[in-house]
């Protein structure tokens, strides 16, 4: 017993000691949060030698807890964390008070971390995210800024500046940042997607073909390298190349059929009505497409004669998206049956569906729709010609699987 009593009190006078040091070194008074604790258990031990009394093992166990555990820990956590107390004690309050929505509380927390501790880590980082979550754009870039010179290292805080800038419209800043992500980390995906879609929506086509491409080398199974690269070639008029990347997206996932509706599209480029409605047919699974799918496949009846059933697939394209109605009467494809499409009700047009398709895919799917109006002005022997083309390309590679 008076062992123990001994052990106790030098390991609780020892780490009282060292944890006032700190709040000397330091200058900081968040330390007498800890010391305060051990007083506790230091004064229950006093009470129980000066009055010669038995403690419980109840009030024992909050002894040693107070009085060393806690203060033991918290050396622990500074060690591991390299971080001291003060920092851990705002970063804490900063998320309890984040947690509760309460976010000027903890900006508070993280100005005052921030003041004693210029280069905090943590103390920016969390800043960054709450000035993020509050849409305060700018002021998030500057921490997130501030986080990288701390640590340059982290490669996900510069993707997030290069996130926040493309939604500040900088997207030319936005590129520089990612592409010097890729330089360091080539194969990392998020920051592949996010260059290729800004390239996209700024219509450097070619440069996001280059970004893609060299990202097949390490991810090439994915279904959105090939669907993008398809959509990016067919934003340069390259509908072969468009076609077989298109193809290989649709070979590795079967169920999603927007491949498969491009795929159709652009065998009405090529004249090939029987293979256009064969994707038709496919993509008619695919919710977001399912309109599109019955538009086209009423194009191809109509081409290949067959006015009840175009009809019949405009009907059905209208019924499922009213706006489909308007465009096909300005559409001279569809002159021959014009008068037997059912014009949508205005109660049918507020209940339509919405349409999902990202903006991107809306984007390219529209450049072959155009592409495929004008097509379908060209006379006969045009459309010919260029079937033969497709023709002869698809001899030309049957003759070379054969030498091979």
């Amino acid at each position: 017993m008076i062992f123990e009593k001994i052990i106790f009190n030098l390991l609780a006078f020892t780490l009282f000691t060292i944890m006032f040091m700190k709040m000397v070194k330091k200058n900081d008074a968040t330390y007498v949060y800890i010391l305060g604790l051990e007083f506790v258990g230091i004064v229950i031990d006093f009470i129980e030698i000066i009055f010669n009394l038995k403690m419980n093992i109840f009030f024992k166990l909050i002894m040693y807890v107070l009085s060393i555990i806690i203060p033991l820990l918290v050396l622990v956590i500074e060690k591991q964390r390299k971080l001291d107390f003060p920092e851990l004690f705002r970063i804490a309050m900063a998320k309890i008070y984040m947690s509760f929505n309460k976010n000027d509380k903890a900006k508070d927390y993280l100005f005052s971390l921030i003041n004693k501790y210029p280069e905090s880590y943590l103390g920016h980082k969390i800043l960054a995210e709450l000035y993020e979550k509050e849409g305060r754009n700018d002021n998030a870039i500057d921490e997130y800024i501030r986080v990288t010179e701390i640590n340059n290292r982290d490669i996900n805080m510069n993707f997030n500046i290069a996130k926040l800038l493309n939604k500040e419209n900088r997207s030319q800043e936005a590129i520089g940042v990612l592409e010097d992500i890729l330089k360091r980390k080539p194969e990392l995906y998020k920051a592949t997607s996010l260059l290729g879609d800004i390239l996209y929506s700024t219509e450097q086509y070619k440069e996001a073909i280059s970004v893609y491409m060299n990202a097949l080398r390490y991810n090439p199974e994915n279904y959105d390298l090939y669907y993008n690269l398809g959509m990016n070639y067919t934003m340069i008029n390259d509908f072969q190349r468009a076609k077989e990347f298109y193809d290989k997206a649709a070979e590795i996932n079967s169920l999603l059929y927007n491949a498969k509706l491009s795929l159709g599209q652009i065998a009405i480029i090529y004249g090939d009505l029987d293979e256009a409605e064969k994707y038709f047919n496919e993509s008619l699974k695919g919710e977001d497409v399912e309109s599109g799918s019955y538009y086209y496949l009423s194009q191809v009846a109509l081409l290949k004669g067959d006015k009840e059933k175009a009809t019949n697939y405009m009907n059905l394209a209208v019924g499922l998206e009213p706006r489909l109605y308007e465009k096909a009467q300005k559409d001279n494809v569809f002159m021959p049956i014009k008068r037997e499409i059912i014009e949508p009700t205005e109660e049918a047009k507020e209940s339509a569906r919405k349409n999902k398709l990202p903006p991107k895919d809306k984007r390219a799917m529209n450049h072959l729709s155009k592409t495929c109006t004008l097509v379908n002005r060209l006379n006969n022997s045009d459309i010919k010609m260029m079937a033969n083309v497709k023709k002869k390309e698809k001899q030309k590679e049957e003759k070379q699987r054969g030498e091979n």
